[in-house]
């Protein structure tokens, strides 16, 4: 390419890479989600009123004239309940209160806050009071409408705290109403999460999500919200990511449910719904109202989070400062680490949608704790590996401080495309194959002798991570990519910003070590440099040898309607993705940036992690019987104290869809 034209293709790349449009992810609605709405007529004109069924309550009671002034049939209606309570005036006064509520919201908010409580103590009553007992029905519509009630006036009420600055964890706050004071205790205990961590909440009702295909959601009791996180400067809070959104929801557990008056005394619970999915109440499992995706979408939208990936790509020195594994979860040392690995620009925002359907598992959830590697994809991958496997180590430093617990050994990596490459190598132990590959010598002596060759062995001279059990790579170029060629590689290369003290230092200790010239020493200095086919590097990663303790899964994409030798998902042929040394291998027909993203892929790894789980139970109960035997405990002592294991993964069949491949690799 003459220089004219080089000189116009790089201004013209550069357009196209920066020139992308940010991705919205939730977005406000106009008004917030109310599931009573259309039943109470809530915004159609003469709104809100009674349901017919409310009227018909009134009207027996000859309290129907009254139901336009609405204090007058509540009023009433309270008179007749104290007298002779039932079931259907517990749930009209709910309706009636929550009406009130409503209407009286904007100007006067004590005065509405009090018909909140009201409203949700009398539908609380309604669900759970054993006076109710006979006559409770499920199926009646009522039942549902009761549920909805509770929660409708539970987020009214709070929304009023909230702006009286009274929604506080781990505080009790007395609120003065028409019925007398009501003390609220507000408690964190059943959140992950500790309190200082949540600094701001949100209503998922106010959001519309956008930008995920699915939304995870649980019906039941209680209040969803966003939590926002908040930084202290602990040490654990480089693994979590600035402004990280979490979900909560709220239920509110009232004392004395059989008093016919409003009760004085009540708790707000808040509940961390990927750690609890119900509550008890009056020896009642109660199912928690839950939104695992709007807060995963609301952290998303987030545009710092979008230029990651460009900035990943085309300026790593600048990268480097974000760089790193992060948690969207509270370190949990009884659940198996999955570390997924996003590709060349890209960031981890790539992998929100298996993220939002895996969580929505209770299986996975229960135990798994996913966190995600953002790394400059401007590098070469093999100093990615390096920095990785430098990560890996400072979270076992920080939240291992003793013991490492068993759960940290069993670890599951997951790879899209470079990303593949940098999660297979965590696997390997390198010898002196990569520095031979690109220096042409063996015997690279005298490592740790000063600064420049200690950059050289953290790159080229590693261990296999112990900690790593399993990999599955997804469209993954093993052997390069017709888009990592000489053209593409010196265009990013005008483009891309590395470290060049790094790369001139290991260059020359690697010169001087080998016996070589520096141009002679052909270090990759981008991350196409390393994924072009002619690659020494990539090529010494595509001919190791697989870890007889490590499993290997394989995804790729295939979009073309030909067989799979002369397939490809469009950046990765078929041929550079495919691998024998795999224990199963995968094709959906998606595109590269996409096929980790596609449903089938998504369920494999479902599939894939249930029976790691399952062989993680069988390794560590065998484990635990073997230091039982070695104590020389009696077999009954055992039986009596040993905890059954549930096994959910030798069972598992295989997913049984087109393209899924088992393969049965020569070493096994």
């Amino acid at each position: 390419m003459d220089r004219r034209r080089q000189s116009r293709f790089v201004p013209a790349l550069m357009c196209l890479l920066i020139c992308g449009c940010a991705q919205r992810f939730v977005e406000l609605r106009e008004r917030r989600f109310d599931p009573v709405a259309d039943r109470i007529k809530l915004y159609a004109k003469g709104g809100p009123r009674p349901t017919e069924r409310t009227r018909q309550v009134l009207r027996k009671y000859d309290l129907d004239n009254t139901w336009s002034d609405n204090i007058s049939s509540i009023d009433g209606l309270v008179a007749v309940y104290r007298t002779q309570p039932t079931s259907e005036i517990c749930y009209a006064l709910a309706e009636l209160n929550y009406i009130a509520g409503r209407k009286r919201e904007v100007f006067y908010k004590q005065l509405a806050f009090s018909h909140f409580v009201a409203s949700v103590a009398y539908s609380y009553a309604y669900l759970f009071s054993p006076k109710f007992d006979a006559t409770r029905n499920v199926y009646d519509p009522w039942f549902r409408g009761a549920s909805e009630l509770y929660n409708s006036s539970l987020e009214s009420g709070l929304r009023i705290a909230q702006g009286l600055d009274r929604f506080k964890p781990n505080q009790v706050v007395t609120v003065e109403t028409c019925a007398g004071p009501i003390e609220f205790k507000i408690t964190t205990e059943h959140m992950q999460w500790n309190s200082h961590r949540a600094h701001e909440f949100k209503f998922v009702s106010d959001y519309r999500v956008v930008g995920l295909n699915n939304v995870h959601e649980t019906k039941g009791l209680g209040v969803p919200l966003i939590a926002i996180q908040h930084r202290h400067g602990r040490p654990d809070e480089q693994f979590y990511p600035k402004g990280l959104s979490f979900p909560v929801t709220a239920f509110l557990r009232w004392e004395g449910v059989d008093d016919e008056h409003l009760h004085a005394r009540c708790t707000v619970e808040l509940y961390d719904p990927l750690e609890s999915a119900e509550t008890v109440v009056a020896d009642h499992h109660v199912p928690l109202e839950s939104d695992l995706s709007t807060p995963l979408a609301h952290y998303l939208n987030n545009s710092q989070l979008e230029a990651l990936g460009l900035m990943g790509l085309l300026r790593p020195d600048r990268a480097e400062r974000v760089s790193g594994l992060y948690m969207t979860q509270p370190f949990q040392p009884d659940k198996i680490p999955v570390v997924m690995v996003h590709g060349i620009w890209s960031s981890p925002m790539t992998w929100m949608e298996a993220l939002n359907d895996l969580l929505a598992d209770p299986e996975i959830r229960q135990r798994y704790q996913f966190w995600f590697y953002l790394y400059p994809s401007g590098e070469p991958f093999l100093k990615t590996a390096a920095d990785l496997r430098q990560d890996l180590a400072e979270v076992r430093r920080i939240f291992c401080e003793q013991e490492s617990p068993p759960k940290m050994d069993e670890m599951v990596v997951i790879g899209h495309s470079m990303g593949g490459l940098i999660s297979r190598l965590l696997t390997i132990d390198s010898g002196d194959r990569f520095i031979a590959s690109i220096t042409g010598k063996r015997g690279i002596n005298q490592l740790d002798q000063d600064a420049a060759l200690q950059k050289v062995a953290h790159q080229f001279v590693f261990e296999q991570q112990q900690a790593v059990r399993r990999v599955v790579t997804i469209g993954t170029p093993f052997r390069g990519s017709k888009f990592a060629n000489p053209f593409s590689q010196f265009a990013l290369r005008k483009l891309i910003n590395l470290p060049k003290s790094t790369l001139d230092d290991v260059t020359r200790a690697l010169a001087r070590t080998s016996g070589l010239g520096h141009a002679e020493v052909m270090v990759p200095r981008t991350s196409l440099d390393a994924l072009s086919p002619d690659s020494p590097i990539l090529q010494t990663v595509a001919l190791s040898e697989a870890s007889p303790r490590v499993h290997y899964h394989n995804i790729l994409g295939a979009i073309r309607e030909a067989p799979l030798e002369r397939n490809t998902d469009g950046v990765v042929t078929f041929a550079s993705a495919h691998r024998d040394d795999v224990e199963s291998e995968l094709i959906v027909k998606a595109d590269h940036t996409n096929v980790h993203r596609h449903p089938l892929a998504i369920l494999e790894l479902r599939r894939i992690l249930m029976i790691h789980a399952a062989e993680v139970d069988s390794r560590l109960y065998k484990i635990r019987l073997a230091r039982h035997e070695l104590t020389n405990e009696s077999e009954t002592t055992h039986a009596q104290s040993a905890t059954p294991i549930k096994t959910v993964g030798p069972h598992v069949n295989p997913v049984e869809q087109p393209g899924w491949r088992p393969t049965t690799p020569a070493r096994r």
